[in-house]
């Protein structure tokens, strides 16, 4: 049961891809620019970034389902600050709080999911919580394109208090907080400044931070240059996440038959393929081109992402879970953090001098050319292994 409400719980985490399609709505309601919007996303995924490892290593010490309802509960509280928010600060402080409920929740679920787990099963394992994950970004951007256009932007976060609190009551009614060991190790910088645990962390920071060139900017191409609402564009924009989803489950199976090294390898190329097909988007590209190349790159993280966090987890003793598990979601958002102010610095000044489609098309060639590298870098570094 543990998995389940685990996977719950980080559904509801992800399902913030439901401001990516909000996001032209905001700007407008706060008079601010697109290059500015950023900071909606920067306030929220670095304070997750930072307290997704420390939870999980707290989560260590004090027992993972314990800090888990923390910031399930959390979530709630800073749903209702989004929702209320008088202005563009204020919302940036609801997006801290946010973060840090995240965190909380990120930092303990694969802790959750893989409780009692053989190491045989660790990937299927993962791949169910990768999966939900995904499925919640999937599903963000469709709800919120037909939210913004019917209630308003502030319902993206109204709609999300009940479900939060449906976590929180099933953990309560199905969950009782694990004994925790006594004597377990701390987590030291030697443990995390291994080699196989750097490696994977820094393909990570990479293959997340070239994605959010899709998160960032495919939005205002799809509603502002292309013309599309927010529904129609919510449902392209979820082909990605949705590719993701696919793939996690798939991911899983493969990494605990061949182990985390090939599929990983395998999935970078497939995103920055998907990058690159995006790299030659114009005012005039088939929509099912579009589609393909969301879907693709979606597909391509999906299948890295489930090995790669197989991979870091293995490198960790059991009593350590909980900040191997919070170390897999540090690595990704801290790429997040780094893709959306590179790419959005990129695009900002780009646009300036050649336009917005053609802005658009250079930072997602920025992007695809980075996870490309890492791809090199990682069959690279299994030839130094052998």
């Amino acid at each position: 049961m543990s998995r389940w409400i685990a996977a719950a719980g980080a559904l509801v985490v992800s399902l913030d891809s439901m401001m990516n399609i909000a996001f032209p709505a905001i700007a407008k309601a706060f008079a601010a620019p697109a290059e500015q919007v950023r900071w909606i996303i920067i306030c929220y995924v670095l304070t997750y970034a930072i307290t997704s490892f420390a939870g999980g290593a707290a989560a260590d010490r004090l027992g993972y389902l314990t800090v888990f309802r923390m910031g399930v509960a959390l979530s709630v509280v800073a749903f209702v600050m989004g929702a209320a928010a008088l202005g563009f600060g204020w919302l940036l402080a609801a997006r801290v709080v946010q973060g840090f409920a995240g965190g909380l929740v990120y930092g303990t679920a694969p802790a959750l999911s893989t409780a009692g787990a053989p190491a045989a099963m660790r990937g299927r394992r993962l791949g169910f919580l990768n999966g939900a994950i995904a499925l919640g970004g999937a599903l963000g951007p469709l709800a919120a394109g037909l939210l913004v256009e019917s209630l308003g932007w502030r319902s993206v976060f109204q709609v999300r208090v009940p479900l939060a609190l449906g976590v929180l009551v099933g953990t309560a009614a199905t969950l009782r907080p694990e004994p925790v060991a006594s004597g377990r190790r701390p987590v030291t910088i030697a443990d995390l400044t291994r080699g196989p645990v750097l490696r994977a962390s820094a393909l990570s920071f990479v293959a997340r931070g070239a994605i959010f060139a899709i998160w960032l900017l495919v939005p205002f191409y799809l509603v502002d240059a292309r013309g599309l609402s927010a529904s129609v564009g919510g449902m392209l924009f979820m082909l990605t996440p949705l590719g993701t989803a696919l793939a996690a489950p798939l991911a899983g199976r493969v990494a605990d038959r061949v182990g985390a090294s090939t599929p990983a390898v395998v999935g970078l190329l497939i995103e920055g393929l998907g990058l690159a097909l995006l790299a030659c988007a114009d005012g005039v590209t088939p929509l099912g081109l579009i589609a393909l190349a969301l879907f693709t790159a979606g597909f391509g993280l999906g299948f890295f992402e489930v090995p790669n966090m197989a991979a870091i987890m293995a490198a960790f003793p059991p009593g350590q879970q909980g900040a191997a598990g919070g170390l897999t979601f540090l690595s990704r958002t801290l790429g997040v953090v780094a893709g959306v102010a590179v790419l959005a610095q990129v695009f900002a000044a780009r646009r300036a001098t050649v336009g917005f489609l053609d802005a658009f098309a250079q930072s997602l060639l920025v992007a695809a050319l980075a996870v490309a590298a890492a791809a090199l870098f990682a069959i690279a570094g299994r030839r130094i292994r052998r």
